[in-house]
């Protein structure tokens, strides 16, 4: 293929312990005779690791794409891991955003993974385990407000597809949809993925928007939350409710564990998180300055206790 044949460079991106096989499946049932389709195979060793030299080495391969095709627009699918990779590459990169036509996320832990966090509480580089536990929020909704964005989620139990919460999937700007009954590998490379996709490509209106909830983004903001799956919401109490009738809610687990939900005003649960036990002091400041942005009565909030 010579320079000028591309209709437009594919980047698909596989992530934790994974090769390459089921997104470039996933890529050539999407590409055209003439798509130019760069799904690398990252060392699988390296996946366990650190995601430092996995990012360094997709964002060579990927300028060596965008410099060989200069005039051929950009998509870009990640699965899990992988989708991050390509969020702190195009951080890197903002000269190439008006090139890229879309982004498109499948089951990426954009929020944090829990069991990243669960395995590493502390941040204290326990394999790979603190980088998947860590927010990219920030620099998802940066470029989202420049590049159309599409988030694929499954669900296997009404709030993971199994590996990962739906919760720290969804970010805002972003357009989003969820596919349920399926997993977190299946999703590599299933028809249903695929054809979802497909649909974004020829209407990037497709999914439900996610708009910028900005007690969401507070809590979301602090270094220790963690997004975490609904299955307790039920348990929670209402601390308080906002000027909107969204309210905030909390619940403590058997372990101790501080679980913090924001539920719409119908009472359906719109966040979900939770926080380890030696920093949920910044939970309960961050709910007190909440409920002065709110003007709402200062009313101390007494921390939930073990029950």
């Amino acid at each position: 293929m010579n320079r000028a044949s591309a209709d437009f460079i594919l980047f698909a991106q596989h992530g934790w312990a994974d090769d390459n096989r089921a997104l470039l499946g996933l890529a050539r049932a999407l590409a055209t005779e003439q798509t130019h389709v760069v799904a690398p195979s990252l060392s699988y060793a390296q996946t366990w690791l650190r995601i430092a030299p996995l990012i360094d080495a997709v964002e060579a391969i990927a300028a060596e794409a965008v410099a060989r095709y200069p005039a051929a627009p950009i998509r870009i699918i990640g699965h899990s891991m992988g989708g991050l990779i390509w969020l702190e590459v195009l951080s890197r990169h903002p000269q190439w955003w008006d090139r890229v036509h879309s982004l498109v996320l499948v089951a990426s832990p954009v929020g944090g993974a829990d069991l990243g966090r669960l395995l590493d509480p502390l941040a204290l580089g326990i394999g790979i385990a603190a980088d998947l536990g860590r927010s990219r929020c920030a620099i998802a909704e940066k470029i989202a407000t420049h590049i159309p964005t599409l988030v694929i989620a499954g669900d296997i139990d009404d709030g993971s597809d199994g590996t990962i919460p739906v919760a720290c999937t969804r970010f805002a700007h972003t357009r989003f949809v969820q596919l349920p009954g399926l997993s977190h590998a299946v999703m590599r490379n299933h028809p249903t993925v695929a054809s979802t996709i497909a649909q974004f490509w020829a209407d990037t209106s497709l999914g439900d928007i996610l708009e910028h909830h900005p007690e969401i983004a507070l809590l979301r903001s602090l270094f220790w939350m963690t997004d975490g799956h609904p299955r307790d919401f039920p348990k929670a109490k209402i601390l308080f409710t906002l000027k909107d009738g969204s309210t905030i809610r909390a619940w403590r687990s058997p372990f101790g564990v501080l679980h913090i939900y924001v539920a719409d005003v119908e009472g359906q649960c719109l966040y979900s998180g939770f926080i380890g036990w030696f920093h949920e002091a910044e939970v309960w400041q961050t709910l007190q300055v909440i409920k002065a942005e709110q003007g709402i009565a200062h009313q101390p909030i007494r921390p939930i206790r073990f029950r």
